[in-house]
């Protein structure tokens, strides 16, 4: 049975299309993009956009081991609430993702779940840098990508290692960059706020010298190497002047970078903690900046979901917030309605580059294409309420929020994954 999306604009910057036109698709696939088109069903789309589902390269799921916070089953129901259809899945979970067993778990899991999922395994047991795990099972059990995300790789060798070894496999290693000697369990970004809360910063050097260490890897190796979460002026000038010079490297940042500060930790509410953590307005400037001229490739969430109770205490909370189903109207609200980027370059940036990043198939909507879409009202205005989300976890920077951008419907393989109530 053939469906019809009818009279969307469509945008889809990988195509080069812009315009309003129908979207027919035929066995989950999409047939062709034209007008007057005819189908089986219809979905009228007047006034929406049309878009590549989102890819979101940055994703904490909990499962296996942290279900209380999050499963694979919610937290892609939360990502096709905001048009995610394909995600990383990271590997800190509880066992970590280090072994061909767990890769295998999460993919069965996945399955039948609201988005497709990829697993980013990790790069040493256990997540400790003290032994290499081993790439080679981990990538024939189905792993897309490494990193030891919600830590750095503390071991340089183990990490210039997989660097090395990582473009043969065909997989993407993906950097959490701290040094945690610099970072010394600080809580919150180090400067104005944390003196006036008295409490223990973070210097936003843990962050630049790590970024530094993976940038000169990748220069010294000729290897690529992704950036995540960058939050950091000094960061960003670190990656664009790597990119000057030919090192094979992308980046991401969060929509929480670009959009929030540290003031709003004098709140005293750990949705608003997160690492990297909120910086100052100098570095949302640089963020921007690093959006705008292309020095980030990418928006992605570092989605990472806690419970209320976990969440209760300020100073004892972990680290993390939720973001999926925010994200794209984040990025409407305070890039495109202010005029710093185009939607087309939004879309850019949420869907076609993660998606090339990670060599995955997705980010396009062209013939033979899977019918991975997500329909969106850019102008619609609603309020971020905590009690309507998705995914088991509250923890949203963006609570009470009026945000513009409303994702209408997200379908999957051709088939309504999501629909706006």
């Amino acid at each position: 049975m053939s469906l019809l999306i009818k009279n969307a604009h469509v945008v889809s910057p990988a195509d080069g299309i812009n315009d309003v036109l129908d979207i027919l698709i035929e066995g989950g696939k999409i047939a062709r993009i034209g007008k007057d088109l005819h189908a089986d069903e219809e979905i009228n789309a007047e006034g929406l956009y049309a878009v590549p589902g989102l890819t979101d390269m940055h994703v904490h799921l909990r499962d296996p081991g942290q279900t209380q916070k999050e499963d694979i089953i919610t937290g892609c129901r939360a990502a096709a609430a905001g048009g995610v259809t394909s995600l990383l899945a990271m590997p800190n979970t509880a066992p970590a993702v280090d072994n061909p067993e767990t890769v295998r778990y999460i993919l069965d899991k996945a399955k039948n779940a609201d988005a497709k999922v990829y697993v980013a395994a990790s790069v040493t047991k256990g997540l400790k840098s003290i032994e290499p795990t081993d790439l080679e099972a981990l990538k024939n059990a189905g792993a897309a990508a490494l990193s030891d995300d919600g830590r750095p790789v503390e071991n340089t060798k183990f990490l210039s290692d997989a660097m090395k070894k990582a473009p043969k496999l065909g997989m993407t290693v993906a950097a959490h960059c701290e040094d945690l000697f610099l970072a010394d369990g600080g809580k919150i970004n180090e400067g104005e706020v944390s003196r006036a809360l008295g409490i223990k910063g973070i210097p936003a050097s843990a962050e630049d010298c790590g970024t530094a260490r993976e940038i000169a890897l990748a220069a010294a190796e000729n290897v690529p190497i992704h950036i995540c979460h960058v939050s950091t002026k000094t960061s960003v000038a670190l990656v664009r002047d790597a990119k000057r010079r030919g090192v094979k490297v992308t980046a991401e940042t969060a929509p929480h970078y670009f959009s929030l500060t540290e003031k709003e930790l004098l709140k005293r509410d750990a949705d608003y903690r997160m690492n990297p953590p909120l910086r100052t307005a100098e570095d949302v400037k640089a963020i921007i900046e690093g959006l705008q001229d292309g020095t980030l490739d990418c928006i992605a969430t570092d989605h990472a979901p806690h419970t209320p109770e976990e969440k209760a205490d300020f100073e004892k909370a972990p680290n993390g917030s939720i973001g999926m189903e925010t994200s794209l109207a984040v990025g409407i609200t305070y890039l495109v309605k202010t005029g710093l980027l185009t939607f087309d370059e939004l879309v850019r940036k949420m869907s076609v580059n993660p998606a090339k990043i990670l060599g995955i198939e997705a980010g396009s909507l062209s013939a033979g294409s899977s019918a991975d879409i997500a329909l969106v009202d850019i102008n619609e205005q609603w309020t971020v309420d905590v009690d309507s989300l998705h995914g088991k976890s509250k923890n949203t920077p963006f609570k009470g929020m009026t945000l513009t951008g409303r994702v209408k419907k997200t379908l999957l393989n051709g088939k309504v994954v999501f629909e706006c109530e």
